[in-house]
């Protein structure tokens, strides 16, 4: 019915119509109609690439299709790269809290574009591997599972793997909770070793990013060929290291690669006390009967004061009772020979001082705090062999610092922070050149890429979904 004359439209091709020449205008006007579609179809989509969404566009809400675009297939994909068969690789996350902020969603967009780019869904990347993102989210975060769902992780809603009221151990019972940054929520981590439909799992924390394909670990892991990751090692030499050489034993099977934080060790000469891991990146082989037997340590809660876990000196430290000290008590005391210690210039690189005393004028001083005499300073480190980032010392993207000052605290700082924002801009506009804006912040544009206003974190301009 036509709403506003309440009449009945009449059929042209009816033969109840009453004129030829209506019948001839109602024809004419159809082929108007088709050939406009046909010229839609053939002329103007194949412009804007709608299929794949890898077109050219003028972007005039970009921010509110940057990630809903992304969230099926990120916009880089291409069609004539078969990716089906590619062993798939988890990468997870995990969060103990909810709170809708640019730390959260974009932080975790950022991440699994810059995931993505480093996959064999990007043919540049020159990867083998396919990718899967989760989110390991404790229950009471869970009103966090539908942003995260949106921005493309599947989401695990857990508990911890064992109750506090279930620890045995007196001291470890009454003081984990307010251990690290999250207490015994910090053990929601080790849900990464259920996902065993995967042959291994990267977790990472939000604060961080991909910069190039991580293929070396996980063929080395898989071929059983160590040598392969020999390059990206940290240092054989150093005190610290196991007894046990993760390359001595031919029967062991690689499980784990992982870098320490030697920001919470002391640099005192002598110190043979174990380093604990960095909690914001762990790369492991999948198991339950692993899961299982860290539930089984947990359960026990054998941490004891001054001592660490087993008594053998992992913690006490920044996060000993949880993540970061069990981690290192596991592949280092219980499982020797089955765990690698990367290069922490080349993954989870931090752009942190490896001495104990402030660098002045780019002039380091004091003792090196892996314990060694000589120690490489990843400040210093080429961009271009980094493979992962995460912003700790640097403080966090989304507070626009601009790290402008010609000094090694800030050069490699102001280059990662580069890269965040690049990766940011080519999940908003595909194929962007290197230094085009693409949001409507004027703070250093080309290097913010048009997402800060201004110098601090109110200066952001967030992702919108």
């Amino acid at each position: 019915m036509d709403r506003q004359s309440n009449r009945t439209l009449r059929n042209p091709y009816s033969s109840k119509s009453k004129s030829p020449m209506r019948l001839v205008s109602a024809l004419a006007s159809i082929s108007l109609l088709i050939l406009s579609a046909l010229y839609t179809v053939y002329v103007i989509l194949p412009i804007y690439d709608v299929d794949t969404g890898t077109g050219s566009a003028d972007n005039t809400s970009q921010n509110d299709s940057a990630v809903s675009a992304s969230t099926s297939a990120h916009k880089t994909t291409s069609t004539n790269v078969d990716f089906t068969n590619a062993p798939e690789i988890a990468y997870a996350v995990s969060l103990s809290s909810c709170e809708e902020t640019p730390s959260l969603i974009d932080g975790a967009a950022v991440l699994a574009h810059s995931i993505h780019l480093s996959s064999i869904q990007n043919p540049k990347s020159g990867s083998k591997y396919n990718y899967k993102m989760y989110a390991i989210v404790h229950k009471s975060a869970s009103n966090c599972q539908p942003i995260l769902e949106k921005i493309g992780y599947q989401v695990k809603l857990v508990d911890v793997p064992v109750a506090l009221e279930d620890i045995q151990g007196d001291f470890l019972r009454e003081n984990v909770h307010q251990n690290g940054c999250c207490g015994e929520l910090e053990f929601i981590k080790l849900w990464a070793y259920t996902f065993v439909e995967h042959p291994f799992v990267v977790h990472m924390d939000l604060d961080t990013m991909v910069l190039k394909p991580m293929d070396e670990l996980f063929d080395a892991a898989l071929s059983g060929d160590t040598t392969k990751v020999d390059s990206v090692m940290w240092s054989r030499e150093h005190k610290t290291r196991s007894a046990s050489d993760p390359l001595s034993s031919s029967s062991s099977s690689l499980d784990a690669f992982y870098t320490r934080d030697y920001n919470m060790r002391s640099a005192k000469k002598g110190n043979t006390k174990p380093t604990g891991v960095q909690g914001g990146f762990l790369v492991l082989r999948p198991s339950m009967q692993v899961f299982q037997e860290f539930q089984d340590i947990i359960r026990k809660g054998d941490f004891r004061r001054g001592k660490g876990w087993g008594g053998l000196g992992f913690g006490p430290f920044y996060g000993s009772m949880t993540f970061q000290g069990i981690i290192p008590y596991y592949y280092d005391a219980l499982h020797p020979g089955t765990a690698v210690e990367l290069n922490r210039c080349v993954y989870n690189q931090m752009a942190d001082n490896p001495r104990d005393k402030r660098t002045v004028n780019d002039v380091v001083s004091g003792n090196c705090r892996d314990g060694r005499d000589d120690c490489e300073d990843c400040r210093d480190k080429d961009i271009g062999s980094v493979v992962s980032a995460h912003f700790t010392l640097c403080q966090k993207p989304w507070h626009c610092l601009p790290h402008g000052q010609d000094l090694v605290q800030h050069r490699l700082c102001r280059k990662l922070f580069k890269e965040w924002y690049g990766i940011r801009a080519d999940l908003e506009q595909p194929g962007v050149g290197d230094t085009i804006a693409v949001g409507e912040g004027t703070f250093e544009p080309e290097h913010f890429r048009g997402f800060c206003r201004s110098d601090g974190k109110h200066g952001y301009i967030p992702l919108k979904i």
